[in-house]
């Protein structure tokens, strides 16, 4: 079993941090949010003083933070890649830009560290489950180094290729998921208002061409479908706001490669507006309230 240092245990972290920990690893923890500290101290981790502290003495170093930003900050100057022991395999968890992902590879490349950027799917549910995937960008070498530590904490762990693909994946991946959600948001607003009952429309669309993992999972009108966000009073889930960070993610990727997403730049534009509707702490799910502000 390793020794972990594990920064930023919040809605998505902290029940990583606690699978690693009922897996049988050791762990040392830092977050800005105390009261996220002492959640994952009670199931046996040790409490770091700082960001430095949590990457001294220890096997590997695991982040899972909000933006790139907070991911150049804690590696890059005098972060993790300046105190580290040698041989600490470094793994980047969070949902970043492909830039900043890069950045901090060559950083610690040039420092002599592995690393694999490992962005996950699955949510609060899939943390608290230890059902994540993980899409994994780095050299083959550090991904598999990292994969029984993953498997701590997910059950699809996939090597996606070299540095800053996992978040590519990711990238696209949610880019999908938010278009999905307002399309389907769209399409059941529209079938009900017509006269057809949303539980008419699931049963069908669910068993036909239109069915995707969103509506099977998430759909987004309430009482279609138990156990969903939507018919949990929205409740989260993937949270509206995460949504829209991650879309614009893809826009920036778009402009990157030089290909256009014209749904995603649509998507992106909507949950915008929703979120300044006041709606981004509930899941994403609740974009129908765009279409219909009177759903429920």
């Amino acid at each position: 079993m390793a020794k972990i240092g594990f920064i930023g245990v919040g809605n998505m972290g902290g029940p990583m941090a606690r699978n690693l920990i009922t897996a049988g690893h050791s762990l040392k923890v830092f977050d800005l949010s105390e009261e996220a500290v002492n959640f994952v101290v009670q199931s046996g981790a040790e409490r770091a003083a700082s960001i430095q502290d949590a990457a001294k003495g220890v096997e590997i170093v695991v982040t899972m933070l909000p933006v790139g930003g907070n991911v150049r900050d804690v590696f890059l100057d005098d972060g993790v890649v300046a105190v580290a022991d040698p041989g600490t395999l470094f793994i980047d968890s969070s949902t970043i830009d492909v830039e900043s992902a890069v950045a901090v590879h060559e950083a610690a490349t040039a420092a002599g560290f592995e690393m694999v950027d490992a962005p996950v799917s699955g949510g609060t549910v899939g943390a608290d489950d230890g059902t994540l995937t993980f899409m994994c960008g780095g050299e083959k070498a550090a991904f598999d180094k990292a994969r029984p530590i993953l498997e701590g904490m997910g059950k699809n762990i996939v090597h996606c290729g070299g540095p800053g693909q996992g978040q590519v994946v990711k990238i696209c991946n949610n880019m999908i998921a938010g278009i999905v959600t307002l399309a389907t948001s769209e399409a059941f607003i529209m079938g009900e208002k017509l006269g057809v009952d949303r539980q008419v429309l699931f049963d069908v669309i669910s068993t036909s061409t239109g069915s995707s993992r969103i509506l099977e999972m998430a759909c987004p009108l309430p009482g279609a479908l138990a156990g969903t966000p939507s018919s949990n009073g929205f409740k989260p889930g993937f949270m509206a706001k995460l949504m829209l960070k991650d879309l614009r993610l893809s826009q920036a990727a778009s402009q990157m490669a030089g290909s256009p997403t014209p749904l995603g730049a649509v998507a992106t534009a909507t949950y915008q507006q929703h979120i300044n509707n006041g709606f981004g702490d509930l899941d994403n799910s609740s974009i129908c309230k765009i279409i219909d502000p009177n759903v429920k």
